[in-house]
This record gives structure tokens, C-alpha cells and sequence, in this order.
């Protein structure tokens, strides 16, 4: 489902805004128990998900952002997951 995410754009803002690095951010993409918001739920237009899963490198929860447009997918960014985002993903496990 995330397979090739485009990190071009804003993966150096994200590195330096929130110090999740692009690798970071793919292994959450590939963390097999990620949770995937579609659409993300604080998103105004709709079109971005928000998935929160696993970074070994970090060693904890990261929030990514995506937005998928005529088929191309676009990080756009992400951080260490909040309290509801961790609570999220520890009940879809429950």
C-alpha cells in the first residue's frame, strides 16, 4: 500500500522539524501492525492519511502523513506519535 512514498519534497523539513528521518518514516509504512487513518482524522481537505506504526531506528510510535494524488504518494510528514495516537494503535491490537 506504501510501497514507493516520494519523501522529496519534505522529508529534509520533517528531519529537521521533527528529527524523523524519511528511513524512519518507511518503516512505519512497513510496520505489518500499522494503523492507517484514511482520511486522516485532522485533516481539512481529506485527501491526506495518517498512518502510526513502529520505527525501530526511533525506537518508538511515529505519526506519518501521506497524501495520495493520481496515484503518486507524497510524505508529507511526521513525528513521534501523541498519546491519542498511541492509544489508537494499542486498541486496534486489543
Amino acid at each position: 500500500m506504501f510501497e514507493e512514498v516520494d519523501w522529496s519534497e519534505r522529508g529534509e523539513y520533517m528531519t529537521v522539524r521533527h528529527g524523523i528521518s524519511p528511513a524512519m518514516a518507511n518503516e512505519v509504512l512497513a510496520d505489518p501492525r500499522r494503523l492507517v487513518m484514511d482520511p486522516d482524522p485532522a485533516s481539512e481537505s481529506g485527501r491526506s492519511v495518517r498512518i502510526v506504526g513502529w520505527s525501530q531506528t526511533r525506537g518508538g510510535l511515529v505519526t506519518v502523513i501521506v497524501l495520495e494524488d493520481n496515484g503518486h504518494q507524497y510524505g508529507v510528514n511526521g513525528w513521534a506519535a501523541n498519546d491519542l495516537d498511541r492509544r489508537r494503535y494499542q486498541a486496534q491490537e486489543e
